[in-house]
Protein backbone atom coordinates (compact mmCIF):
# COMPACT_ATOMS: atom_id res chain seq x y z
CA UNK A 1 0.00 0.00 0.00
CA UNK A 2 1.54 3.62 -0.98
CA UNK A 3 1.01 6.29 1.74
CA UNK A 4 -1.36 8.69 0.38
CA UNK A 5 0.35 12.50 1.22
CA UNK A 6 -2.09 14.73 3.20
CA UNK A 7 -1.55 18.53 3.70
CA UNK A 8 0.43 19.32 7.22
CA UNK A 9 1.42 15.95 7.55
CA UNK A 10 4.94 14.12 6.80
CA UNK A 11 4.72 11.89 3.75
CA UNK A 12 6.24 8.68 5.39
CA UNK A 13 5.76 4.91 4.60
CA UNK A 14 5.34 2.97 7.24
CA UNK A 15 8.32 0.42 8.26
CA UNK A 16 8.48 -2.81 10.04
CA UNK A 17 10.20 -1.56 13.63
CA UNK A 18 13.39 -3.58 14.36
CA UNK A 19 12.90 -7.07 14.99
CA UNK A 20 16.50 -7.57 15.38
CA UNK A 21 18.41 -8.50 19.23
CA UNK A 22 20.61 -5.97 20.42
CA UNK A 23 24.51 -6.93 20.82
CA UNK A 24 25.31 -8.67 23.58
CA UNK A 25 26.64 -7.05 26.62
CA UNK A 26 30.17 -7.86 26.06
CA UNK A 27 30.12 -6.66 22.98
CA UNK A 28 30.07 -2.78 24.25
CA UNK A 29 33.08 -3.55 26.61
CA UNK A 30 35.59 -3.15 23.16
CA UNK A 31 33.93 -0.14 22.67
CA UNK A 32 34.14 1.06 25.82
CA UNK A 33 37.63 0.80 25.50
CA UNK A 34 38.81 1.58 21.96
CA UNK A 35 41.25 4.55 21.78
CA UNK A 36 39.45 7.96 20.54
CA UNK A 37 40.60 7.71 16.98
CA UNK A 38 39.79 4.21 16.75
CA UNK A 39 36.24 5.01 18.36
CA UNK A 40 35.81 8.22 16.25
CA UNK A 41 36.25 6.57 12.87
CA UNK A 42 34.18 3.56 13.44
CA UNK A 43 31.35 6.19 14.87
CA UNK A 44 31.77 8.32 11.74
CA UNK A 45 31.41 4.96 9.40
CA UNK A 46 27.68 4.73 11.22
CA UNK A 47 26.76 8.26 10.88
CA UNK A 48 29.46 11.20 9.01
CA UNK A 49 28.49 13.74 11.52
CA UNK A 50 31.72 14.48 13.71
CA UNK A 51 29.57 16.23 16.49
CA UNK A 52 27.84 12.77 16.71
CA UNK A 53 30.44 10.80 16.48
CA UNK A 54 32.77 13.11 19.62
CA UNK A 55 29.65 13.17 21.75
CA UNK A 56 28.78 9.55 21.90
CA UNK A 57 32.57 9.29 22.43
CA UNK A 58 32.80 11.34 24.96
CA UNK A 59 29.99 9.81 27.36
CA UNK A 60 31.98 6.56 27.21
CA UNK A 61 31.82 4.33 29.16
CA UNK A 62 28.04 2.89 28.56
CA UNK A 63 26.95 0.77 31.19
CA UNK A 64 25.08 -1.35 29.05
CA UNK A 65 24.20 -0.90 25.28
CA UNK A 66 20.83 0.19 26.02
CA UNK A 67 22.49 3.35 27.36
CA UNK A 68 24.57 3.82 24.15
CA UNK A 69 21.40 3.27 21.58
CA UNK A 70 19.81 6.47 24.02
CA UNK A 71 23.00 8.51 23.39
CA UNK A 72 23.48 7.70 20.08
CA UNK A 73 19.36 9.22 19.73
CA UNK A 74 20.19 11.58 21.65
CA UNK A 75 23.02 12.97 19.66
CA UNK A 76 21.57 12.71 16.57
CA UNK A 77 18.30 14.48 17.43
CA UNK A 78 20.52 17.50 18.59
CA UNK A 79 21.78 17.61 15.04
CA UNK A 80 21.85 21.22 14.08
CA UNK A 81 20.82 21.57 10.41
CA UNK A 82 24.72 22.19 8.97
CA UNK A 83 25.09 18.95 10.69
CA UNK A 84 22.33 17.35 9.22
CA UNK A 85 23.28 18.44 5.69
CA UNK A 86 27.28 17.60 6.33
CA UNK A 87 26.22 13.91 7.49
CA UNK A 88 23.47 13.92 4.22
CA UNK A 89 26.36 15.05 1.91
CA UNK A 90 28.00 12.01 2.68
CA UNK A 91 25.43 8.99 2.63
CA UNK A 92 25.11 7.11 -0.96
CA UNK A 93 21.86 6.06 -2.86
CA UNK A 94 20.73 2.78 -1.50
CA UNK A 95 21.70 0.26 -3.70
CA UNK A 96 19.18 -2.15 -5.88
CA UNK A 97 18.80 -6.28 -4.90
CA UNK A 98 20.96 -8.31 -6.70
CA UNK A 99 18.91 -9.56 -10.17
CA UNK A 100 16.46 -6.66 -10.15
CA UNK A 101 15.28 -5.62 -13.65
CA UNK A 102 16.40 -2.85 -15.93
CA UNK A 103 13.26 -1.47 -15.39
CA UNK A 104 13.24 -1.18 -11.84
CA UNK A 105 16.59 0.33 -12.37
CA UNK A 106 15.02 3.17 -14.74
CA UNK A 107 12.57 3.52 -12.27
CA UNK A 108 14.32 4.48 -8.81
CA UNK A 109 17.18 6.07 -10.90
CA UNK A 110 14.57 8.89 -12.50
CA UNK A 111 13.19 8.70 -8.28
CA UNK A 112 16.02 9.56 -7.27
CA UNK A 113 16.92 12.01 -9.65
CA UNK A 114 13.74 14.15 -8.79
CA UNK A 115 14.79 13.32 -5.27
CA UNK A 116 17.85 15.28 -5.28
CA UNK A 117 16.83 17.74 -7.68
CA UNK A 118 14.19 18.56 -5.10
CA UNK A 119 15.98 18.10 -2.04
CA UNK A 120 19.81 18.41 -3.42
CA UNK A 121 21.10 15.25 -1.23
CA UNK A 122 20.62 11.75 -1.98
CA UNK A 123 17.70 9.36 -0.60
CA UNK A 124 17.98 8.17 2.28
CA UNK A 125 15.83 5.37 4.01
CA UNK A 126 16.59 3.00 7.25
CA UNK A 127 15.65 -0.60 6.02
CA UNK A 128 16.81 -2.40 8.85
CA UNK A 129 14.86 -5.29 9.55
CA UNK A 130 13.31 -6.14 6.01
CA UNK A 131 13.79 -8.80 3.91
CA UNK A 132 16.02 -8.47 0.99
CA UNK A 133 12.73 -9.08 -1.55
CA UNK A 134 11.14 -6.05 0.03
CA UNK A 135 13.37 -3.92 -0.17
CA UNK A 136 12.74 -2.35 -4.06
CA UNK A 137 9.24 -1.38 -3.46
CA UNK A 138 9.85 0.04 0.12
CA UNK A 139 12.32 2.65 -1.55
CA UNK A 140 10.35 3.31 -4.27
CA UNK A 141 7.50 3.66 -2.11
CA UNK A 142 9.29 5.80 0.50
CA UNK A 143 10.66 8.46 -2.55
CA UNK A 144 7.36 8.30 -4.36
CA UNK A 145 5.77 9.69 -0.60
CA UNK A 146 8.46 11.60 0.07
CA UNK A 147 8.49 13.62 -2.82
CA UNK A 148 5.60 15.20 -1.66
CA UNK A 149 7.25 16.64 1.13
CA UNK A 150 8.52 20.35 1.20
CA UNK A 151 11.81 20.94 1.82
CA UNK A 152 10.85 21.48 5.41
CA UNK A 153 9.17 18.68 6.61
CA UNK A 154 11.69 16.53 4.20
CA UNK A 155 14.40 17.65 6.65
CA UNK A 156 12.97 16.53 9.44
CA UNK A 157 12.02 12.95 7.68
CA UNK A 158 15.80 12.74 6.68
CA UNK A 159 17.18 13.58 9.95
CA UNK A 160 14.90 10.95 11.32
CA UNK A 161 16.47 8.43 8.83
CA UNK A 162 20.05 9.13 9.37
CA UNK A 163 18.74 8.15 13.04
CA UNK A 164 17.79 4.87 12.42
CA UNK A 165 20.68 4.41 10.45
CA UNK A 166 23.50 5.47 13.05
CA UNK A 167 21.94 3.03 15.34
CA UNK A 168 21.51 0.01 13.29
CA UNK A 169 25.11 0.80 12.22
CA UNK A 170 26.25 1.34 15.68
CA UNK A 171 24.86 -2.19 16.30
CA UNK A 172 25.93 -4.01 13.27
CA UNK A 173 29.43 -2.26 13.95
CA UNK A 174 29.06 -3.69 17.83
CA UNK A 175 28.47 -7.29 16.73
CA UNK A 176 31.29 -6.54 14.09
CA UNK A 177 33.67 -9.58 14.72
CA UNK A 178 33.01 -8.30 18.99
CA UNK A 179 34.91 -5.14 18.25
CA UNK A 180 33.27 -2.06 18.74
CA UNK A 181 36.23 -0.50 17.25
CA UNK A 182 35.99 -1.71 14.09
CA UNK A 183 33.19 -1.78 11.28
CA UNK A 184 32.58 -4.22 8.73
CA UNK A 185 30.73 -1.41 6.51
CA UNK A 186 33.84 0.63 5.65
CA UNK A 187 32.14 3.83 4.17
CA UNK A 188 28.48 4.24 5.29
CA UNK A 189 26.36 2.51 2.73
CA UNK A 190 23.01 4.50 2.10
CA UNK A 191 21.01 1.57 3.58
Amino acid sequence: MTPTHLPGRLAIPSLPEQTRTPPSPDALEPFNTAGADEIRHTLLTCLNSPRWADRIAAHRPYPDVGSLLAASDEAAYDLTPGDLAEALAEETLPALPEGAYAAAHTALSAAYAAYESKFGHAFIICMDGLRATEALDQVLAGIRSRLANDPEEERVVAAEELRRLAKARLIHALRGAGNGATSPYGAAPGL
